[in-house]
């Protein structure tokens, strides 16, 4: 049998789209390394509202592209493990818009990943309640209940240490190359 991974979509397998949508609206760059805040979103302050309403016609994943080598690296890991692609849909601004949200995540990932079945996609925020052998997220969080837990570096986890790394047993990961490194065997 196949030890199963977890891969998180957004800000592991693909990213930097809402981040460019936040500075088109605002009209100037976001320092991401001053973000105090998970969500970029929150750097929009009172323009929150009136960004969302923009927001919710548009298609976030219709200028996303795969990170480098994650479709190589993904497609090998696909042969010798039996792979979940697990990502949130639902915006805490927008739950009322979010069907169109998960339409566009679908979409983008049978349209990206042609070797991976659609019954594959699990579409849910609470990331604990799934049970894998080994899971790849950029929120450590969501790295519980798996015996290998790789933290792709984004953003907003940069400034977790190595100590609070090495004490819930997470391997920090910063490109698909060195996720391949560690599994591919």
């Amino acid at each position: 049998m196949k030890k199963t991974i977890m891969i998180d979509m957004d800000d592991v397998m693909t990213g930097g789209v809402f981040h460019e949508m936040v500075e088109e609206f605002l009209g100037y760059s976001v320092d991401l390394e001053r973000l105090s805040s998970f969500y970029i979103q929150d750097a929009l302050e009172e323009r929150k509202g009136e960004f969302f309403d923009w927001f919710k016609k548009q298609n976030i994943y219709q200028k996303a592209e795969l990170y480098e080598d994650v479709y190589d690296i993904m497609k090998k890991l696909n042969e010798q493990y039996d792979i979940y692609i697990c990502t949130a849909y639902v915006w805490r601004e927008v739950p009322e818009s979010c069907g169109n949200i998960l339409k566009h995540k679908y979409d983008f990932l049978y349209e990206e990943l042609d070797f991976l079945s659609p019954k594959k996609y699990i579409f849910m925020d609470n990331k604990k309640l799934i049970n894998a052998d080994i899971k790849i997220d950029d929120r450590t969080k969501n790295l519980e209940n798996a015996n290998v837990k790789l933290l792709y570096t984004a953003y907003h986890n940069k400034t977790t240490s190595e100590e609070e790394l090495k004490e819930q047993n997470i391997v920090r990961v910063n490109n698909w190359k060195e996720i391949g490194d560690i599994l591919l065997k």
